[in-house]
């Protein structure tokens, strides 16, 4: 990792609280998962369904996305935060309004309490685009990661109005169209606009600085960039204006165009790499890259819409946001964990004491083998769990799950391991 951009780092009470609180919040949400994995047989709009998915997305993913990019910010931006005490405000707003919004969707209480929830779920969204696109007006860095950076702010912005509209709409009706077609659209500005924009430009820039890689062509980026936005671009204005997803299939293809060139980059940054043996975060890291075939395939057939009308549609499209959100994700997330977390904390504590004394190495701050036996555990439950969903069997669903919780258990041994590290100072007077 660029030290000269780890300097500009923010404080690490800053960015460890985002790790911690995701890594409960991927314990809660595969406890859930085992507790209402019958709802993931019915109808997606099902309050505990929704509620498990926006915990994915936003308590799981999102809150470990905005610590790790308030960390990596620097390095790829070549600039400083442009506010540590927006980042704790954004931090503290993000996870009590999250609780809130979780609260009333499990329960399907659409009171106030929901409204407000959601409003500070958006300001909060606000607060960490603010801080993005201010450090981003700092930075005298061209690099396409910093592109998709920005954009991925903006798009999980909208994404954010949308549900707070969305929200209102559920008990004060004013939109024109019907609820189901907002929340597609709500759906995919998240997934498209959000975490994969912003998987694909940390994952630019990180990948080959991981590999030790001189990486693939930039122009490759550059052109995964425009075909992902134009799809959104594309898929947000028709669906909002002709209500209407009969052209899903043709956004569905553009971004694909977009997946397929990030792919022939991630492929030349591997043929590139000067580390030929690659480590457990690694591992995982292309494990999902791997994984991500599935919701494409999946996402094909549910775009084409050959079993539409069948109940075995409700399920391709169950498990079309199952394989992104739990398997490809998720894994990606698991992986780049142990690649960005035990640094930023041996950064903290044993970066000043580095060349004066033996310190740990970052890896040393992890229990290698627990890692290991969780990657293993989940590459077992995840096609488990999928094929409950697409078989419509209960027993897989909750021997998947299962297997989940003990992943997630696993994984915030590792976590806590991680971020309580001691520091054992030299007695010098011995």
């Amino acid at each position: 990792m660029n030290l000269n951009g780890t300097k500009k780092a923010p404080p690490a009470n800053v960015v460890l609280p985002h790790y911690a609180f995701a890594a409960i919040s991927f314990f809660v949400l595969c406890v859930l998962i085992f507790l209402a994995s019958s709802s993931f047989l019915g109808h997606y709009f099902d309050p505990r369904l929704l509620s498990i998915t926006h915990l994915a997305a936003l308590g799981w993913i999102s809150m470990i996305i905005f610590g790790a990019l308030y960390q990596l910010i620097p390095v790829i931006l070549l600039a400083e935060l442009f506010s540590n005490s927006l980042a704790r405000i954004t931090f503290f707003l993000f996870a009590v309004s999250l609780v809130l919004f979780g609260f009333c969707f499990w329960n399907f209480y659409l009171g106030w309490p929901f409204i407000l929830s959601a409003s500070l779920l958006l300001l909060s969204i606000l607060f960490f685009t603010v801080n993005v696109y201010f450090t981003g007006r700092r930075s005298a860095n061209q690099e396409i990661a910093a592109d998709f950076i920005l954009a991925g702010s903006c798009w999980l912005l909208v994404t954010a109005v949308l549900g707070l509209l969305m929200s209102i709409n559920l008990t004060h009706p004013f939109l024109s169209a019907e609820h189901l077609t907002y929340l597609k659209l709500h759906a995919h500005t998240g997934f498209g606009g959000w975490i994969l924009m912003i998987i694909m430009g940390v994952g630019s820039k990180l990948i080959p600085m991981f590999m030790l890689s001189s990486g693939g062509e930039t122009k490759d980026l550059r052109i995964a960039f425009y075909f992902i936005n134009s799809a959104l671009l594309g898929f947000f204005t028709d669906v909002l204006f002709s209500h209407s997803f009969n052209r899903g299939i043709i956004y569905f293809l553009i971004a694909l165009i977009s997946v397929i060139f990030l792919m022939k980059f991630i492929v030349q940054t591997y043929k590139k790499r000067a580390r030929k043996k690659l480590d457990l975060g690694l591992k995982q890291t292309i494990s999902a890259i791997m994984l991500l075939l599935l919701p494409v395939c999946i996402g094909t057939l549910v775009n084409i819409g050959v079993y539409k009308g069948t109940s075995f549609h409700l399920n391709l499209s169950t498990a079309y946001v199952t394989s992104i959100l739990i398997g490809f994700v998720s894994l990606m997330i698991i992986g780049q964990t142990y690649k960005t977390l035990p640094f930023i904390v041996w950064l903290h504590k044993f970066g000043a004491l580095a060349g004066k004394e033996k310190t740990p190495l970052p890896k040393d701050l992890y229990n290698e083998s627990i890692a290991n036996a969780h990657f293993l555990i989940f590459m077992v439950a995840y096609p488990i769990f999928l094929s409950g969903i697409l078989l419509s069997q209960l027993l897989l669903l909750k021997i998947g799950s299962g297997l989940l919780i003990l992943v997630a258990l696993l994984y915030n041994i590792n976590v806590f391991r991680i971020i309580s590290y001691p520091v054992i100072k030299k007695n010098h007077h011995e």
